[in-house]
């Protein structure tokens, strides 16, 4: 519609500064001309832009435990030993487990919990989990510390 109307009017204006009778012909005939390149869609336009996903894009980053709906209980101690140091019988922390903030709350407070239920051992992991299937390398963090 933008099209016609400029058309139009610098036609229109060349008309009316020449003041002849054959720029009224030209004007309609282009005008039609105009009107069909209007009414294609833009689905038949070639040059138009195609919306698709974003291939460059990153599936969002997801937590292990968020991933499997895994809620942290005390009483789940061979989980909860998993995030503990099989020397020290500290916990680590969240650069080298990769939880998301939330979840590396429920654990800490987990495993002090069933620290304090005598559950769990407080200065070493125990015997029973060292041999246990690792969730994560300490060694290679996740996300790697300024230290």
């Amino acid at each position: 519609m933008l099209k016609i109307t400029k058309l139009i009017a610098r036609n229109a204006n060349v008309a009316n500064l020449t003041g002849s009778r054959h720029m009224r012909s030209r004007l309609f005939a282009n005008a039609a001309a105009v009107n069909e390149e209007a009414s294609t869609t833009t689905a038949e336009n070639a040059d138009e832009p195609i919306d698709i996903a974003n291939p460059f894009e990153k599936d969002p980053q997801q937590c292990i435990l968020c991933k499997h709906n895994i809620v942290p209980n005390y009483k789940n101690v061979k989980l909860l030993s998993q995030f503990q140091s099989p020397y020290t019988g500290r916990i680590y922390g969240r650069h080298i487990t990769g939880l998301c903030k939330q979840k590396q709350e429920d654990v800490e407070q987990a495993i002090q919990r069933a620290q304090h239920c005598l559950l769990m051992p407080g200065y070493h992991k125990d015997l029973e989990f060292l041999h246990d299937p690792k969730l994560f390398d300490p060694e290679k963090p996740v996300r790697p510390h300024k230290y």
